[in-house]
């Protein structure tokens, strides 16, 4: 069996726009939140990620036309950019990673996945879409330019599907009853209709079949802005609303951060996006060792990235009852209050140990021996205990150890009454020394970055001999949990226990992920 190693690896997260930002930060037992306010003054805190695209411009200027950079700023959406930052980073770590990249063409692969999308892109784009919608329909539902309404005021004859008009409905839906009359008469617009064909004759215009195409295309389209140009004048109606479509709803589907990735490192291997919501790193990490394991991969680039905190996702996390909402500080393993929204993005270069290190490359933090997949099939939120622990016993089993042979584990504790159930499942495996860390109360939950922060966390800790503080207090660990468990990693490091470490995911849907990871060999 192949062995796997990490190369390199890069990340954005609160308080920690880089790898070593990130590292330094570890060191301190306080938690990297901070207020959202993006409701306007509000009581949630978030894991706001520290990011500026700027940093990475002259790596991308030394490679790529001048323009590229700007592409990037207004082309590509938040998670895009931060997989882009991360990626970067990960190639300091080893001089040489990047050719080695490019050299190994089809056997070099991109697994970079995103759990919610790029939301804050989508959600602007909606709404230049619905206020040109509300744009256009007041425009062509006005007496003025529609014959169909003139006439029906004159006749008030009953039409099948005719909402109410707007000052008979109570002010405080209004709003949507304006909507609702004018996109009907806009649809009965004759003159609305009379625009359309004339649109219709400017669009028909094709590219003739004799000559040179790309300077015929070129011509099409400019004559089609001019004619278009000419209609708008002459009718003086808004944009249409087709219009207002930014084409960067295209441009950051799922697939976009690996796609920019494998651009940025012209990798031209295996290129996609896993997604596996809160799992999606460990997903990620099982694909990327097995493409490994059985040769068809000499490395993968693999990672996720996840939005900032915003009001679409913080509210839906609100009323999914699993996120804390007083303005305090929500610790795992603690009152169980939930948990904080958080964005960022972590990626990590795996390659095939004995080529890279043939190569002069060296392994950074721990080995990554196998990942135990499996899903609860049972509930949407609410985790079982079949799935998780079935998850950590495949993991376990993979791995050729013994549960004894476990020094640490990570939860995926999230401050929410699962955190109980998470503890209790691990002990039915695991012995009572095993030592546990919980790390939401640090950098918050990133819907599919947070995993990979957890683990990079626990890899620095054992490169550096240790296991990382985290914001927990001894007096505060939940009764109910402590009689279950008493081995913790409290606001003091401590040194990193003899064994394998493990880290459990548990994603939206009950979809799992049990990594375990070893020591490298001291020097």
């Amino acid at each position: 069996m192949r062995r796997v190693g990490i190369f390199g690896w890069g990340v954005v997260a609160p308080r920690s726009r880089n790898i070593e930002a990130f590292e330094r930060n570890l060191s301190s037992s306080e938690s990297w939140l901070s207020p959202f306010n993006g409701f306007g003054p509000d009581n949630f805190l978030v894991g706001m990620p520290e990011f500026d695209l700027a940093d990475y411009k002259p790596w991308i200027d030394a490679r790529f036309p001048g323009s590229r950079f700007s592409q990037l700023e207004r082309k590509m959406g938040q998670p895009t950019q931060y997989a882009i930052g991360a990626f970067i980073q990960s190639l300091a770590q080893n001089p040489g990673l990047e050719q080695e990249l490019q050299a190994l063409g089809p056997r070099a692969h991109v697994y970079v996945g995103t759990g919610l999308g790029d939301l804050p892109t989508i959600r602007s784009i909606s709404l230049d879409l619905y206020r040109a919608q509300r744009r256009w329909d007041r425009f062509w539902a006005a007496p003025e330019r529609n014959s169909a309404l003139r006439q029906w005021r004159e006749t008030q004859e009953p039409l099948p599907g005719l909402p109410p008009e707007p000052s008979t409905v109570d002010e405080a839906t209004r709003d949507e009853a304006e909507d609702a009359w004018w996109h009907f008469w806009a649809g009965r617009s004759p003159e609305l209709r009379e625009y359309l064909d004339e649109l219709r004759e400017i669009e028909a215009i094709g590219v003739p079949d004799d000559g040179d195409v790309e300077s015929a295309k070129l011509a099409v389209i400019k004559e089609k802005r001019t004619r278009n140009a000419r209609l708008q004048k002459k009718w003086m109606s808004p944009e249409p609303p087709w219009n207002a479509v930014s084409s960067n709803v295209l441009w950051n589907i799922h697939n976009t951060p690996a796609s920019q990735i494998s651009m940025m490192g012209r990798i031209t291997g295996m290129t996609f996006a896993p997604v596996a919501a809160c799992s999606s790193f460990g997903y990620g990490l099982r694909l990327a060792l097995n493409a490994i394991q059985l040769g068809q991969a000499k490395a993968v680039v693999m990672g996720m990235t996840d939005p900032p905190p915003m009001p679409l996702t913080v509210g839906g996390f609100y009323n999914a009852r699993v996120i804390s909402a007083d303005a305090a500080l929500s610790k795992p393993l603690t009152a169980l209050r939930g948990t904080h929204i958080a964005g960022g993005s972590v990626v990590w270069v795996l390659g095939d140990l004995e080529h890279f290190t043939a190569r002069g490359f060296k392994p950074l933090g721990m080995e990554p021996v196998t990942v135990g997949v499996t899903a609860d099939a049972d509930h949407i939120i609410t985790p079982s205990k079949e799935g998780p622990t079935l998850a950590i016993r495949e993991a376990l089993g993979a791995a050729g150890i013994a549960p004894e042979d476990v020094g640490s584990w990570d939860l995926h504790a999230t401050a929410t009454p699962g955190d109980f159930l998470e503890v209790q499942n691990l002990r039915d495996v695991l012995p009572e020394q095993v030592l546990i860390t919980a790390r939401k109360g640090t950098f918050g939950h990133g819907m599919s970055a947070g995993g990979g922060w957890e683990l990079t966390a626990q890899y620095l800790g054992y490169g550096q001999g240790k296991v990382f503080p985290t914001p927990l207090q001894e007096a505060e660990l939940n009764k109910q949990i402590s009689r279950v468990h008493g081995r913790f990693v409290f606001d003091e490091a401590v040194p990193a226990p003899a064994g394998c470490a493990g880290k459990l995911s548990m994603g939206v849907g009950g979809i799992n992920a049990c990594v375990i990871s070893r020591p490298w060999p001291k020097e």
